[in-house]
C-alpha cells in the first residue's frame, strides 16, 4: 500500500473506484465537486491522484463573470472598472453586469481539498503518476512505485502525457508569465480598478503586456506576460517586471510578498478527448482558449457540459463544446496572425478596445458572441494580415504549417 495516501478518515483501501482522477487542478476539482453536488453519485467511489499536495499559492486566475459562479466565495477580490493601455491609446472601461474577479490558487485547493475530506467515498493519494491506459472494461493508473489503480467506469485525466501532433494550419504559442504580489509603505494603488492588459512595454521578445490588479491601497499583484514560442530567463522576467513598475507605475519603493510564474499552451491544435474509458480534461483536453490562454472558465463551462451529459446521456463526452465551430476559426486566425508576425499582439489588441466596447470584446472572447458584433470586431482590424491568415487556415499546406521552437516543457495545468 503506498505510504502517501491520504489517511485523513478510515477507509477501506482499495485499487478498484468507479471513477479515477489524474491530477488534482482545476479540471479535476471543479468536474468532482460538480458530480459530489448533484447527488447523483452517492453510490461510488472516487479516487484523486496528483504528485502536489496543493499547499502553495502557485498560481492565480483570473478572469471576467456576469453573475455568480460555482466558487463565488472564493473571489478574493473583484472589480467592475478596467484598463487597457495600448501604444499611443489608454481608457478606463465600466464592464457591468460584468466582474473581472481574482480566485487565489491556494485558497482554491483549500476549499476543494477540505470538500473532499469530508466525502465518505473520495481518497487522495499524492504520488507520481506514471501512466494511464484504457482498458476492455475501464481503465487503470500507474504511479510511480509501480502500484496500479482501475476505475471501473471512467479515468479523467488532467496530465499532458502525449502532445498533439503537428498539422499543416496548426501552431502553438505560450502564454508564460512572471507575478509579482507587491506592498508599498505608504497608500498607492487603486483598489477600484484594475489594469487587464498594458501593452506600452517593449515587444522585442513578442507580444508582451503587464496586468496589475491592486488588491487595497498598498498592494497589488503585478504581471508581466507574454505570446511567443520561447520561455525567458527567470532574471528576464524579473528585469521586465522591475522596469514596468519603475517607469510605468512609477514606484520606487515596495517589497515582494509573494511571486508566481507559469506556462499555459496557445494552440489549435487538436487535442485527445481521450480513449475509451479514458476522458481528457483541462488543458490537456483542450480546455483552453486557443487565442488567449483564458483557462478556468473553459474549465467551468465544460465541467458543466461533461456532468450534464453524464446525467442525461450516460457518458461524459458532450458533443457541444465551446470551441468548435466558427469560434475555433476566429482562434485559429489571431494564432496564425501572430505566429507569421503580420502583426503584433499590441496593436491587435490595440485596435480592438480603441473601436470596441470591452463587454462586446468579453462576449467574444467567451464565445458567446452574436455574429453581427464578431463582424464589428473584425472590421476593427487591418483586413490584409487577417484575410491571408484565414486563407492559410482554409487551405493549409505542408510547407505553410509552423512547429514550436519551445525550450523548456509546459507546466501541466489541471
Amino acid at each position: 500500500m503506498s505510504t502517501h495516501l491520504y489517511q485523513y478518515k478510515p477507509y477501506h483501501y482499495s485499487y478498484e473506484y468507479d471513477y479515477v482522477f489524474a491530477g488534482a487542478g482545476a479540471a479535476t476539482m471543479s468536474l468532482l465537486i460538480r458530480m459530489i453536488l448533484s447527488g447523483r453519485f452517492k453510490d461510488s467511489t472516487f479516487l484523486v491522484v496528483d504528485k502536489d499536495r496543493k499547499e502553495k499559492n502557485d498560481r492565480t486566475w483570473c478572469f471576467w463573470e456576469n453573475e455568480d459562479g460555482l466558487f463565488e466565495k472564493l473571489v478574493h477580490k473583484s472589480w467592475n472598472q478596467l484598463w487597457f493601455h495600448g501604444p499611443g491609446f489608454s481608457k478606463k472601461y465600466r464592464i457591468k453586469p460584468y466582474r473581472y474577479k481574482m480566485i487565489r490558487g491556494i485558497d482554491f485547493y483549500t476549499f476543494c481539498l477540505d470538500f473532499l475530506k469530508k466525502q465518505p467515498n473520495v481518497q487522495l493519494l499524492f504520488e507520481p503518476v506514471e501512466k494511464i491506459e484504457s482498458l476492455k472494461n475501464g481503465a487503470r493508473l500507474v504511479i510511480e512505485n509501480q502500484e496500479t489503480y482501475y476505475a471501473k467506469k471512467y479515468l479523467f485525466n488532467s496530465i499532458p502525457f502525449d502532445k498533439p501532433a503537428p498539422a499543416p494550419g496548426k501552431h502553438m504559442l505560450l502564454q508564460h508569465f512572471k507575478g509579482w504580489l507587491i506592498e508599498t509603505e505608504q497608500d498607492f494603488f487603486d483598489p477600484a480598478a484594475c489594469t487587464l492588459m498594458d501593452f506600452r512595454i517593449s515587444q522585442q521578445h513578442g507580444a508582451s503586456f503587464v496586468y496589475t490588479m491592486p488588491l487595497t491601497n498598498r498592494t497589488a499583484l503585478v504581471e508581466y506576460t507574454l505570446f511567443n514560442e520561447s520561455l525567458l530567463k527567470e532574471e528576464e522576467y524579473e528585469e521586465g517586471l522591475k522596469a514596468y513598475i519603475r517607469d510605468y507605475l512609477k514606484l520606487e519603493q515596495y517589497s515582494i510578498k509573494e511571486q508566481e510564474y507559469g506556462v499555459i499552451p496557445m494552440t489549435n491544435q487538436v487535442f485527445s478527448r481521450g480513449d475509451g474509458a479514458i476522458v481528457n480534461i483541462g488543458t490537456t483536453g483542450g480546455q483552453t482558449k486557443p487565442s488567449s490562454g483564458y483557462t478556468f472558465q473553459f474549465i467551468q463551462k465544460n465541467s458543466d457540459a461533461i456532468l450534464y451529459s453524464m446525467l442525461n446521456h450516460g457518458h461524459p463526452r458532450p458533443i457541444d463544446l465551446s470551441h468548435e465551430g466558427r469560434f475555433m476559426f476566429y482562434d485559429s486566425v489571431l494564432l496564425d496572425v501572430l505566429v507569421h508576425k503580420e502583426l503584433g499582439g499590441a496593436e491587435i489588441f490595440t485596435k480592438l478596445f480603441k473601436r470596441n466596447s470591452a463587454k462586446r470584446i468579453f462576449r467574444f472572447l467567451d464565445n458567446n458572441s452574436f455574429l453581427l458584433e464578431e463582424l464589428l470586431l473584425i472590421s476593427s482590424l487591418p483586413v490584409g494580415p487577417f484575410w491571408r491568415a484565414a486563407r492559410r487556415q482554409l487551405f493549409p499546406s505542408p510547407a505553410g504549417s509552423h512547429r514550436s521552437g519551445a525550450t523548456r516543457p509546459v507546466r501541466p495545468g489541471g
